[in-house]
C-alpha cells in the first residue's frame, strides 16, 4: 500500500519561537520544496500538496516554486496529489458571484500544479456554508431541499472546473466531508468523478448516518484516494463528533485490521494520505506495522 502525508503541517508552516519580524520573513520566503524534501527524509515519497497555502503564501504555487517541486519529483521519485483550496471558497453557495469566484480560485490552483502531473486533485465540493445548514436544526424536508440546492451549485462549479482545466474527470476526487454521502455519490456519478474517502470524517458522522464499512463499499468503485486518520464514532446516529478526528491511528474507533484487510482484498493501490502531523503519521505507521506488517 502507498502511504503518504500532507504538506499542511502547522508546526512547519507556523513554527514556534519566532519574533513577529522573523515570522513575517519566514512566511515570505517559505519554500514548499524544502518541506517536501523533509517529508521525504521521514520516509514519505507520496506527498499531498495543500492548495490553501496560496492564501497566505502565494509564492508556494508560483511558476518557480512549481519548477522546483517538479525537479524534486524527478530527483527523489516522488508522487504528488493536490488538495484544492477549501478555506474561503464556497463552490456550492447559492450566491452566484461567490460561487463563480470560488470556482475561479480552484481552477487557478489546478492550472498552477498541472506541470507536476498530480495523481489526484481532491475537492471539497461543498463548503462551510453548506455544512452550517446541514447541521442546523431544521425540518427534515427543509434540510433536504437546501442540501439539493447546495448540490446544484457544487455541480455547476465542478462542470466549470472540468471544462476550463481539461483534466480527466477521474482525476478529480470529491471528498467525503460534512455533506450527505448519497448526494456526494450522485455528483460523482453525474460527472464520472473519483471519490476521496476521508475515514475520520465518516467515522465522526460528517457524511450522515452511514457506517464506515458501508461507506467504503459505496465508494470503492470510484475510490481514488483515502485520507487516513482516526476518530470516535458518535454515541447517537444523529450526532456529529467535532474536533476529535485527525487523530493518530489506534486512538479512536477505526477497526484498522478490518479496514486494511478490505483494501488488500480489492488490491487498492491509490494514495493513502495521513492528514496528520509528521510525528503522528510516523506513530500511525507503527500501529499499522504492529497489526498488518505485510502492507508496509
Amino acid at each position: 500500500m502507498r502511504f503518504g502525508i500532507m504538506t499542511m503541517q502547522m508546526k512547519e508552516l507556523i513554527p514556534a519561537g519566532l519574533s513577529p519580524q522573523e515570522m513575517m520573513g519566514y512566511i515570505a520566503t517559505f519554500e514548499n520544496a524544502t518541506l517536501v524534501r523533509k517529508l521525504h527524509a521521514h520516509g514519505f515519497s507520496l506527498v499531498e500538496l495543500g492548495g490553501d497555502l496560496t492564501m497566505f503564501m502565494p509564492q508556494t504555487f508560483a511558476p518557480p516554486a512549481i519548477e522546483r517541486l517538479a525537479a524534486l519529483k524527478a530527483e527523489l521519485g516522488l508522487a504528488y496529489t493536490v488538495h484544492l483550496p477549501l478555506w474561503s471558497v464556497e463552490p456550492s453557495t447559492p450566491l452566484t458571484p461567490v460561487r463563480h469566484g470560488s470556482a475561479r480560485a480552484l481552477i487557478d490552483v489546478v492550472r498552477a500544479v498541472q506541470p507536476l502531473e498530480p495523481e489526484v486533485y481532491v475537492l471539497h465540493a461543498t463548503g462551510a456554508l453548506a455544512a452550517e445548514f446541514y447541521r442546523m436544526k431544521l425540518p427534515e424536508l427543509g434540510r433536504a431541499m437546501l442540501m439539493r440546492q447546495f448540490q446544484a451549485g457544487a455541480m455547476e462549479s465542478i462542470h466549470t472546473i472540468l471544462s476550463e482545466t481539461g483534466i480527466p474527470s477521474r482525476q478529480l476526487a470529491i471528498e467525503t466531508i460534512e455533506f450527505p454521502l448519497d448526494l456526494t455519490l450522485e455528483m460523482a456519478e453525474k460527472f464520472d468523478l473519483s471519490i476521496c474517502l476521508d475515514v475520520g470524517h465518516v467515522l465522526s458522522g460528517f457524511s450522515g448516518d452511514v457506517e464506515l464499512f458501508d461507506a467504503l463499499e459505496l465508494c470503492l468503485p470510484r475510490m481514488a484516494e483515502i485520507h487516513l486518520h482516526d476518530a470516535p464514532i458518535p454515541a447517537s446516529q444523529q450526532e456529529i463528533v467535532y474536533g476529535k478526528d485527525h487523530s493518530v491511528l489506534g486512538t479512536g474507533d477505526l477497526d484498522l485490521p478490518r479496514f486494511i484487510d478490505r483494501l488488500t482484498e480489492v488490491n487498492f493501490n491509490g494514495p493513502i494520505i495521513f492528514e496528520l502531523e509528521i510525528e503522528e503519521a510516523l506513530a500511525s505507521l507503527d500501529v499499522i506495522r504492529a497489526v498488518r506488517p505485510a502492507v508496509l
